[in-house]
């Protein structure tokens, strides 16, 4: 087995990973007046636990996590998906090694959980990062700042979608059937939520209380509180799920370019001359 195909394989095992994270979130949303629980991502791993052989899917869900953190490394540090090194695509670099960084953290939660049981915090993640940048010099207009950069995030999400550009990164032998809508659905309900988020978010910077920051639960809650909220949720929520079956259609169809040294050292000084 060549070095390029086990990288595919780690970055593909990343994608279903993610993708079965994203199912879960969705039904917790779905059921959670039911079962009261918090639609967000720890709280369907730790919903998963209670599950039938639970601690195992939970660890080989982390696991997989840990190959996406790794894939997202390759596409932010090395430029494994050829975004270059100008402004555009070093912003687009920058938000593919903060995902990197989310995706380190809820793999260490998912793993610590599956290992240890009490192992990682039950808190948002969201909520920390608040309480550490505010207590930052100026910590309150970061706050603003990083909730402007979620609401971005979320809109080129949700243009990634609607635009189809995220074909251009798949072998999808039908791209106009019902699984390419699907795909589409599932980006601009996964903006949607992101861009809410960053609002929560910079609101909390607002109040100057990281209290206020808003996780994926609270945007969906808010959105529950709008009229016609109800139906907003569940259309929102189906979105997530979509944006689960995305990431499944990724884990097949993604074609995935095995970084090098040579990449990342050509990718350094290109930003380096700018």
């Amino acid at each position: 087995m060549t070095k390029g195909y086990r990288f595919d394989l780690l970055a593909k095992g990343g994608y279903a990973a993610r993708g079965a994270v994203f199912l879960l979130v969705a039904g917790l949303a779905l059921f959670s007046g039911l079962a009261g629980g918090r639609p967000e991502t720890k709280s369907a791993l730790s919903a998963l636990l209670g599950q039938p052989l639970g601690r195992v899917w939970v660890g080989l869900i982390g696991l997989g996590l840990l190959g996406f953190v790794a894939w997202r490394l390759a596409q932010s540090l090395a430029d494994s998906d050829g975004h270059g090194g100008n402004a555009r695509g070093l912003a687009i670099r920058s938000a593919l090694f903060g995902s990197a960084i989310t995706y380190l953290g809820l793999a260490g939660y998912a793993l610590g959980k599956a290992l240890f049981m009490g192992g990682g915090s039950g808190s948002s993640g969201e909520k920390d990062l608040a309480g550490w940048i505010m207590s930052q010099p100026f910590g309150s207009y970061l706050a603003i700042g990083v909730g402007a950069g979620f609401v971005i995030g979320g809109f080129v999400t949700a243009a990634k979608g609607i635009t189809r550009k995220f074909e251009r990164h798949l072998r999808m032998p039908d791209q106009k059937g019902i699984v390419a809508l699907v795909c589409i659905y599932g980006l601009v309900a996964r903006g949607d939520v992101f861009a809410i988020t960053g609002v929560l978010f910079a609101y909390a910077g607002f109040r100057v209380d990281p209290g206020q920051a808003g996780r994926m639960g609270d945007a969906l809650e808010w959105l529950r509180q709008l009229p016609l909220g109800s139906f907003l949720y569940v259309a929102v929520a189906v979105g997530l799920a979509a944006f689960g079956i995305y990431n499944l259609v990724e884990a097949r169809y993604r074609i995935v370019r095995s970084p090098s040294p040579a990449d990342a050292k050509r990718s350094i000084s290109i930003a380096g001359s700018r």
